[in-house]
Protein backbone atom coordinates (compact mmCIF):
# COMPACT_ATOMS: atom_id res chain seq x y z
CA UNK A 1 0.00 0.00 0.00
CA UNK A 2 1.48 3.52 -0.98
CA UNK A 3 1.05 6.68 0.57
CA UNK A 4 -1.87 7.72 -0.51
CA UNK A 5 -3.46 4.42 0.03
CA UNK A 6 -2.50 4.51 3.63
CA UNK A 7 -3.91 7.81 4.37
CA UNK A 8 -7.46 7.14 2.13
CA UNK A 9 -7.53 3.68 4.49
CA UNK A 10 -7.22 5.80 7.69
CA UNK A 11 -9.64 8.42 6.31
CA UNK A 12 -12.37 5.98 5.88
CA UNK A 13 -11.72 4.61 9.52
CA UNK A 14 -12.00 7.65 11.09
CA UNK A 15 -15.07 8.35 9.05
CA UNK A 16 -16.67 5.04 10.35
CA UNK A 17 -16.14 5.75 13.54
CA UNK A 18 -14.57 9.29 14.71
CA UNK A 19 -14.07 9.03 18.23
CA UNK A 20 -13.02 4.94 18.71
CA UNK A 21 -13.29 3.66 22.28
CA UNK A 22 -12.03 0.58 23.59
CA UNK A 23 -14.23 -2.11 24.52
CA UNK A 24 -12.50 -2.76 28.23
CA UNK A 25 -14.11 -0.29 31.20
CA UNK A 26 -12.15 1.70 32.99
CA UNK A 27 -12.00 4.25 35.81
CA UNK A 28 -8.46 5.85 35.35
CA UNK A 29 -5.65 4.97 33.34
CA UNK A 30 -4.72 2.35 36.83
CA UNK A 31 -8.14 0.55 35.90
CA UNK A 32 -7.34 0.32 32.37
CA UNK A 33 -4.00 -1.59 32.95
CA UNK A 34 -5.48 -3.70 35.04
CA UNK A 35 -8.24 -4.54 32.65
CA UNK A 36 -5.76 -4.99 29.61
CA UNK A 37 -3.52 -7.03 32.16
CA UNK A 38 -6.75 -9.44 32.70
CA UNK A 39 -7.51 -9.58 29.18
CA UNK A 40 -4.59 -11.40 28.66
CA UNK A 41 -6.82 -15.04 26.98
CA UNK A 42 -10.38 -13.60 27.82
CA UNK A 43 -13.34 -11.95 26.80
CA UNK A 44 -13.60 -8.33 27.38
CA UNK A 45 -17.44 -9.37 28.24
CA UNK A 46 -15.78 -11.44 31.15
CA UNK A 47 -13.00 -8.63 32.34
CA UNK A 48 -16.13 -6.08 32.31
CA UNK A 49 -18.87 -8.48 34.47
CA UNK A 50 -15.16 -8.90 37.01
CA UNK A 51 -13.74 -5.77 37.05
CA UNK A 52 -17.16 -3.74 38.06
CA UNK A 53 -17.09 -5.15 41.69
CA UNK A 54 -13.59 -5.01 41.42
CA UNK A 55 -12.79 -1.50 40.57
CA UNK A 56 -15.67 -0.11 42.93
CA UNK A 57 -13.49 -1.08 46.02
CA UNK A 58 -9.94 -0.79 44.18
CA UNK A 59 -9.32 1.64 41.70
CA UNK A 60 -5.45 2.30 42.78
CA UNK A 61 -2.53 0.87 43.34
CA UNK A 62 -2.65 1.12 47.17
CA UNK A 63 -5.82 -0.25 47.42
CA UNK A 64 -4.97 -3.00 44.91
CA UNK A 65 -2.06 -3.91 47.15
CA UNK A 66 -4.30 -3.34 50.74
CA UNK A 67 -7.06 -6.04 49.36
CA UNK A 68 -4.04 -8.71 48.92
CA UNK A 69 -3.74 -11.22 46.07
CA UNK A 70 -6.26 -14.17 47.79
CA UNK A 71 -9.04 -12.01 47.80
CA UNK A 72 -7.93 -10.35 44.38
CA UNK A 73 -7.98 -13.79 43.16
CA UNK A 74 -11.40 -14.30 44.38
CA UNK A 75 -12.86 -11.60 42.54
CA UNK A 76 -10.86 -12.53 39.28
CA UNK A 77 -11.73 -16.50 39.12
CA UNK A 78 -13.87 -16.07 36.14
CA UNK A 79 -11.29 -15.09 34.10
CA UNK A 80 -8.89 -17.73 32.98
CA UNK A 81 -5.32 -17.34 34.42
CA UNK A 82 -6.76 -15.90 37.51
CA UNK A 83 -3.51 -17.10 40.05
CA UNK A 84 -1.02 -15.47 37.95
CA UNK A 85 -3.21 -12.48 36.94
CA UNK A 86 -3.27 -11.97 40.60
CA UNK A 87 0.55 -11.88 41.47
CA UNK A 88 0.73 -9.76 38.17
CA UNK A 89 -1.78 -7.00 39.56
CA UNK A 90 -0.48 -7.14 43.01
CA UNK A 91 3.35 -6.96 41.77
CA UNK A 92 2.56 -4.18 39.10
CA UNK A 93 0.83 -2.30 41.89
CA UNK A 94 3.31 -2.48 43.92
CA UNK A 95 6.05 -1.46 41.66
CA UNK A 96 3.61 1.74 40.55
CA UNK A 97 3.79 2.63 44.34
CA UNK A 98 7.75 2.17 44.67
CA UNK A 99 9.00 3.46 41.40
CA UNK A 100 6.51 5.54 39.99
CA UNK A 101 4.58 7.43 42.55
CA UNK A 102 1.58 5.63 42.47
CA UNK A 103 0.88 6.68 39.17
CA UNK A 104 0.65 4.94 35.69
CA UNK A 105 4.04 5.50 33.78
CA UNK A 106 3.90 7.57 30.45
CA UNK A 107 6.43 5.73 28.35
CA UNK A 108 6.64 2.05 27.05
CA UNK A 109 9.95 0.75 28.71
CA UNK A 110 8.89 1.75 31.91
CA UNK A 111 5.36 -0.44 31.12
CA UNK A 112 6.90 -2.95 29.52
CA UNK A 113 8.92 -3.73 33.28
CA UNK A 114 5.62 -4.47 34.50
CA UNK A 115 4.52 -7.74 35.63
CA UNK A 116 2.06 -8.70 33.34
CA UNK A 117 2.79 -6.29 31.26
CA UNK A 118 4.18 -6.77 27.13
CA UNK A 119 3.98 -4.31 24.49
CA UNK A 120 0.48 -4.56 22.97
CA UNK A 121 -0.81 -4.20 26.70
CA UNK A 122 1.76 -1.31 26.68
CA UNK A 123 0.75 0.16 23.54
CA UNK A 124 -3.49 -0.23 24.82
CA UNK A 125 -2.38 1.62 27.59
CA UNK A 126 -0.48 4.53 25.74
CA UNK A 127 -2.72 4.96 23.48
CA UNK A 128 -6.50 4.91 25.23
CA UNK A 129 -5.01 6.53 28.81
CA UNK A 130 -2.72 8.80 27.29
CA UNK A 131 -3.59 8.89 23.48
CA UNK A 132 -0.04 8.12 22.43
CA UNK A 133 0.23 7.11 18.40
CA UNK A 134 0.32 3.53 19.16
CA UNK A 135 -1.31 0.60 17.42
CA UNK A 136 -2.03 -2.50 19.76
CA UNK A 137 -0.63 -5.22 17.08
CA UNK A 138 -2.53 -8.73 17.60
CA UNK A 139 -2.91 -11.68 15.69
CA UNK A 140 -6.34 -10.04 13.90
CA UNK A 141 -4.28 -6.45 13.29
CA UNK A 142 -1.30 -8.14 11.99
CA UNK A 143 -3.80 -10.47 9.66
CA UNK A 144 -5.59 -7.63 8.02
CA UNK A 145 -2.60 -5.33 8.11
CA UNK A 146 -0.97 -7.71 5.88
CA UNK A 147 -4.18 -8.48 4.15
CA UNK A 148 -4.88 -5.01 2.52
CA UNK A 149 -1.35 -4.16 2.16
CA UNK A 150 -0.51 -1.94 5.04
CA UNK A 151 1.96 -3.80 6.61
CA UNK A 152 5.31 -4.02 3.94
Amino acid sequence: MKGADIDEFFRRFEAAKPAPKGELDSINPYTLLVAVVLSAQATDVAVNKATKALFAIADTPAKMVALGEAKLRRRIKTIGLFNTKARNVIGLSAILIAEHGGEVPHDRQALEALPGVGRKTASVVLNSAFGAPTIAVDTHVFRVANRTGLAP
